[in-house]
């Protein structure tokens, strides 16, 4: 059995796949418990679900403090705890340091969300991090996650840092500013521009929550945000000047 903490858009997400072998409960501040909310899937109060063995957390980043307080004394011995923000370093040091010694803790960054998974989970990949978990409980999970058709990518928190800050810190943030200077579709278009115009349709598909999360709580983010800035800038001046080389 498994439960969840929260249940947004990609909690209902891990919900709808878990739930089809797995009895999945799941806890959500707006929800009473005792709602049935699709086959195998429940909600029950906060104190029962985190005595399930495996206790999954879907909270945004910046509440994953406040709710591992909450949740430590009332996860069981030996249980596992997961999480499933798109960050890893800062999270996986916060379960290390609230929840107790004898739960086992698993860092994840599930690479993909209710738009890209909505049918299927074939080829999308998973960032699995461990923190403090046996090597036969991974071996069972990885296989799961693969046998699910998951491309599972084994790294530490800090190497996933390292390129988010770049593939998903640094899209957000051009999608953003494609979003603030009202790029839309155009009749005289591009393959590029439609290109870009894909990055605006994801990105604005996520909250602006996430996207201050990401960048907030990634310590990479704010030296790849600044030094794409700095280009922008050089790029601009070396057009006003009429440079010719790169």
């Amino acid at each position: 059995m498994i439960g969840i903490i929260g249940y947004g858009r990609f909690g209902r997400l891990m919900a709808h796949y878990l739930g089809k072998d797995f009895t999945v409960r799941v806890f959500d501040r707006h929800r009473p418990a005792g709602m049935v909310l699709g086959p195998g899937i429940a909600t029950e109060s906060l104190a029962r679900v985190c005595r399930r063995p495996v206790v999954i957390l879907a909270v945004p980043i910046s509440a994953m403090e406040a709710v591992l307080g909450q949740i430590a004394p009332l996860v069981r011995p030996k249980a596992l705890v997961v999480d499933v923000c798109s960050v890893k370093a800062l999270p996986a040091q916060w379960m290390e340091a609230v929840l107790p010694a004898s739960v086992a803790i698993l860092a994840t960054h599930p690479m993909f969300g209710p738009d890209s998974a909505a049918q299927c989970l074939e080829g999308r990949k998973i960032v699995v991090c461990p923190v403090r978990i046996g090597q036969a409980p991974l071996q069972r999970i990885t296989g799961y996650l693969k046998a699910k058709g998951l491309v599972v990518v084994n790294a530490t928190a800090q190497r996933h840092d390292a390129q988010m800050a770049f593939s998903l810190g640094l899209t957000h943030f051009v999608g953003r500013a494609l979003e603030r200077i009202g790029a839309q579709p155009l009749e005289m278009d591009t393959e590029g521009y439609r290109r870009l115009l894909r990055i605006l349709e994801v990105v604005t598909n996520d909250t602006w929550q996430l996207f201050v999360d990401m960048h907030r709580f990634n310590p990479q983010t704010p030296a790849v945000r600044q030094a794409f800035m700095a280009a922008l800038e050089q790029i601009h001046g070396e057009i006003g000047n009429g440079k010719l080389e790169n």
